[in-house]
């Protein structure tokens, strides 16, 4: 497939802030969309892979452009386009190592914010230029925020956080213990987390500021056999009904979407489709106007050096694409630039395989935004559950593929060529093509934080002034399930 056939033209400097623009006015979240990524780019894909050196090293030019792949300068891991934060490389976060050993406190209860805040501060402003416009994610994975959420090997932050309330209170029962460690950690973890993300958008509030995996939805139940179906872990969805503090302070939501080697194949599209999904919803908490998702995905599968196959491209690329997604980033490791021929091997994986399919998709978006929408939204799935929908060029718009021809569309000639896609519409446009400007001014309740007896009746705690409650952004799994 020849790379120069649509005559591309990609801008892979020029970043457009989704975040920090105003939201549409008068619109539902169901046809309201967040700006494009790149300029006139609705839907991007965007490298997170440290590939530098093989170039630097062994002479091996990866051509990410050629294929409207979005690249730090010079491929850097971190720059002006992609930054990602680590846990030992970003402020003090506090974790508790496999050997036992507690980092900066070991528990959110013990950092001491005002030196993690001053050092992030630090590592900010050295690293962003103040006009960065890229995607800022912050990468920590040890503890999850939710006291419920951390078994496994995660267990050990209740047990220290009881430990440490032990020790304050000697006399206390354990079932009082129990609870105060649980209000404490939470507490502590959110302060940490939110004034985070509140400090990112202080310093450099072009960027796109939130936390990689969030929000997550738990169905890897595929393990356990049966009649697996890809929907989320029911009890999960609804407690990201109590991360509203963490939606409202993030700029981007950024899913994960890696692939088990060992899921079935005709199982992996549902799998991503309900991570994707619930992401969706999250986006619309409390907000006038979505929040840009912005997938993660490999382009391997999972703990696994085999590259993703075709179809694999196109139940993670393609279908953030024909959801919505604002764009999608791809991540890696060290490993893919270790040698000379992992770097040949890297390369022929863009040129054969990844890189024709990304700028298929990519394209498809853009055209199918024009053609559609006028250029003023982005085009997404009529009906999302309607899993054979994409976004691709058609053969006689591409030129002849074997790659491509079994994702193509349906649609017999002379029907619209994006039948089974409508638009969600930037901000200040309106109509079912987006072809109006103007919008009405609505009306907004408090922010919807914690469950209460009902699980889709949100306390709005929050807001520091007035009380109130609201209706969250639903989901199919109300009802099945009490949240404690």
């Amino acid at each position: 497939m020849s790379t120069m056939a649509l005559g591309l033209t990609v801008w892979p400097w020029v970043l457009f802030c989704l975040g920090a623009i105003p939201p549409s006015r008068g619109h539902s979240w169901e046809s309201a969309s967040t700006g494009p990524l790149l300029q006139h780019k609705p839907f991007v894909v965007v490298w997170n892979l440290p590939t530098a050196r093989c170039h630097q090293r062994f002479g091996v030019t990866l051509p990410l452009e050629d294929y409207a792949i979005v690249e730090n300068q010079g491929n850097a891991f971190q720059g002006q386009n992609m930054t990602i934060f680590y846990k030992n490389k970003f402020g003090v976060y506090p974790y508790i190592s496999p050997e036992g050993e507690h980092h900066n406190g070991g528990i959110p209860q013990k950092v001491r914010l005002k030196q993690h805040l001053e050092r992030a501060t630090v590592e900010i402003t050295q690293l962003l230029q103040p006009d960065f416009h890229g995607l800022a994610v912050v990468d920590w994975e040890e503890w999850r925020p939710l006291w419920r959420r951390n078994w496994g090997p995660k267990a050990v932050y209740k047990e220290a956080s009881e430990q440490w309330v032990q020790e304050r209170f000697p006399e206390m029962c354990a079932k009082k213990r129990a609870y105060l460690a649980e209000e404490e950690f939470e507490g502590a973890a959110q302060e940490l987390m939110e004034r985070t993300l509140v400090l990112g958008k202080e310093l450099r509030p072009w960027g796109l500021w939130g936390f990689y995996r969030f929000p997550d939805c738990f169905n890897d139940n595929w393990r356990k056999g049966g009649n697996y179906t890809g929907e989320c872990h029911a009890m999960e969805v609804l407690r990201n009904n109590r991360l509203m503090w963490l939606w409202e302070a993030s700029t981007a939501l950024y899913p994960s979407i890696y692939l088990p080697p060992k899921l079935l194949p005709a199982k992996r599209q549902s799998y991503v489709h309900h991570r994707l999904q619930e992401a969706f919803r999250v986006a619309q908490f409390g907000l006038e106007q979505p929040l840009p998702v912005i997938a993660y995905s490999r382009v391997s599968y999972r703990h696994s050096a085999r590259y993703l196959s075709e179809a694999d491209l196109v139940h993670t690329i393609g279908e953030s694409a024909a959801l919505g997604a604002t764009g999608l980033a791809l991540w890696g490791d060290n490993s893919y630039s270790r040698s000379a021929e992992s770097c040949r091997s890297l390369r022929h994986y863009i040129t054969h395989t990844l890189g024709p399919y990304v700028v298929n998709v990519t394209s498809a978006a853009q055209l199918s935004a024009r053609q559609l929408c006028h250029g003023h939204g982005r085009c997404v799935r009529q009906h999302p559950d309607e899993l054979g929908a994409f976004l691709h060029l058609r053969p006689q718009q591409w030129g002849a593929d074997p790659m491509l021809t079994n994702h193509l569309g349906t649609d017999k000639p002379g029907q619209r060529a994006w039948g089974q896609f409508c638009c969600h519409c930037y901000r200040g446009w309106t109509g079912a093509s987006c072809e109006k400007q103007g919008w009405t001014e609505p009306s907004r309740g408090p922010g919807c934080t914690a469950p209460a007896q009902y699980p889709d009746i949100c306390i709005a705690v929050r807001d520091r002034n007035t009380m109130g409650s609201q209706v969250c952004p639903k989901s199919s799994y109300e009802g099945k399930t009490d949240l404690r």
